[in-house]
């Protein structure tokens, strides 16, 4: 599968900034697009809305005022109407005859004119007062007009009509609306930018994360990445480097392993192999030389069986078809089998095994036979291969409360601190030199913990290295 280049690395960059603005910055824009919208509804209703109901109301009154008059009373109330007129500069005020011609004009501008909006009809047609909104057809300057029917005893007799221009409310109206976008847009690009900006802190942060990772994919285990920031980012940074720094030990560890194991299983094949070829040859001529050959290549045959099993228990836990045979049975009885039975094998080596005793009844628990008399002698071994200069090992068993107690301490020169928290690790060795595989105290810690005990290392006091197993006991 070919790796992914830079510039793909790029794209992606740029599809995450383009999916955090367009998820982000579009609603911010969605919002302003609505908010800049209601403001404009709002400014139109203040301003024309407003500006047309108020003509509509100014022609209505005056034309309910003109309600008693006939068509020639009209006339001559209309003339009064307008010399007496004060708001000439402000607004239009028209009286026109049924054929739509201006009579009288507060600005006296319009006098004899047909205006040709549709409103006037409109007003004597349905008999109510009608504005139009639009450009004059004269002058083309935008007006608003209201324009309400005189009628007198059913019949319309004129119509009054209120004109008024539309330039200084554009005005307004637009300036208004200028400042609003304005400021609608400076609100955007503050957000824009300010998103931008969070986004690139998060991506290029990322982007580097996601080159040293690749760094370590291929290989380039311990690898760590600067860490600049304590948020998730610097999480994330954490646990990337935790992860490196573990990838390196376990190859490290399982590179030691391989070679341990190697060197292991070497030891016990030469020595096989080299007693079998001498008691082949002839070589060996008296009984007592072809006895001592024969018990040696016995053995190491036990130990290099006694490995391959420990791998094999080991292959199970890993992936998972360790099992346990769990049955009633007495903890005292099962180690002091173990006890008794490596009391003569460490007397041969040198080596004296106490063991101290302390509850006078059983010990009663569930658990399989098998397993923990494989984690007592495994830890006897260790103790042997460990500690055996002090030539001499201690097992203690006592009850505390609920649970069974067993402790393994041999005399040798124990385990250097700096290694004590490792030591239950698989293929951990440490700077010891004796011969093993680094992963019985992992089986051992595994069995204990499959019988809901729990599995302690350390260093005992006045010397030598101390092992204590606890078991809960059934009442």
């Amino acid at each position: 599968m070919a790796k992914p280049t830079r510039l793909q690395d790029q794209v992606k960059i740029r599809g995450i900034r383009r999916r955090w603005l367009l998820n982000s910055v579009a609603i911010i824009l969605l919002i302003l697009t609505l908010a800049v919208g209601a403001f404009a509804a709002m400014l139109w209703s203040y301003y024309y809305t407003g500006t047309e109901d108020d003509l509509m109301r100014k022609a209505t009154s005056m034309a309910n005022g003109f309600r008693m008059y006939t068509r020639t009373d009209y006339r001559a109330a209309a003339q009064q109407a307008v010399s007496s007129y004060e708001d000439k500069g402000k607004l239009e005020l028209q009286f026109l005859d049924t054929t739509g011609t201006v009579l009288y004009s507060g600005s006296d501008l319009t006098a004899g004119s047909t205006p040709s909006t549709p409103e006037i009809q409109q007003a004597m047609t349905e008999r109510t007062a009608r504005p139009w909104l639009g450009r004059d057809p004269d002058t083309k300057e935008r007006i608003l007009t209201a324009s309400s029917p005189v009628i007198y005893q059913g019949e319309v007799v004129g119509v009054i009509r209120y004109v008024t221009s539309l330039s200084e409310i554009d005005r307004q109206f637009v300036f208004s609306m200028a400042v609003i976008t304005a400021i609608a847009l400076a609100i955007f690009a503050m957000v824009y930018f300010s998103n931008l900006y969070f986004v690139r802190s998060i991506v290029e942060p990322l982007a580097g994360i996601t080159e040293i990772a690749r760094v370590i994919a291929d290989g380039s285990y311990g690898v760590q990445i600067e860490k600049k920031f304590d948020d998730e980012i610097g999480e994330l940074t954490d646990a990337i480097n935790d992860m490196s720094l573990k990838i390196r030990q376990s190859e490290k560890t399982q590179s030691e392993f391989i070679s341990s194991v190697s060197h292991e299983l070497r030891t016990p094949l030469t020595a096989i192999t080299g007693w079998a070829e001498t008691i082949q040859s002839g070589e060996c001529r008296s009984a007592g030389d072809i006895r001592k050959g024969m018990e040696i290549i016995v053995s190491e045959s036990k130990r290099l069986g006694n490995m391959v099993e420990e791998l094999l228990e080991f292959s199970r836990i890993e992936d998972g078809r360790f099992t346990l045979s769990v049955e009633p049975l007495d903890l005292k009885a099962e180690l002091e089998d173990a006890v008794y039975t490596y009391t003569e094998f460490f007397r041969k080596e040198g080596i004296t095994l106490e063991y101290t005793d302390g509850p006078e009844e059983m010990l009663p628990i569930s658990g399989d036979p098998e397993r923990l008399r494989q984690v007592f002698c495994n830890l006897l071994d260790n103790a042997a291969k460990h500690g055996g200069a002090g030539k001499r090992i201690h097992v203690t068993l006592f009850k505390e409360g609920n649970e069974a107690a067993i402790r393994i301490r041999d005399y040798g020169p124990g385990a250097p601190e700096e290694e004590l928290p490792f030591l239950k690790n698989k293929f951990y060795k440490g700077s010891s030199k004796a011969r093993g595989s680094g992963i019985g105290l992992a089986v051992c810690e595994e069995i204990v913990t499959r019988h809901e005990g729990t599995l302690e290392v350390g260093n005992a006091e006045g010397g030598g290295f101390l092992v204590t197993i606890r078991l809960p006991v059934e009442n």
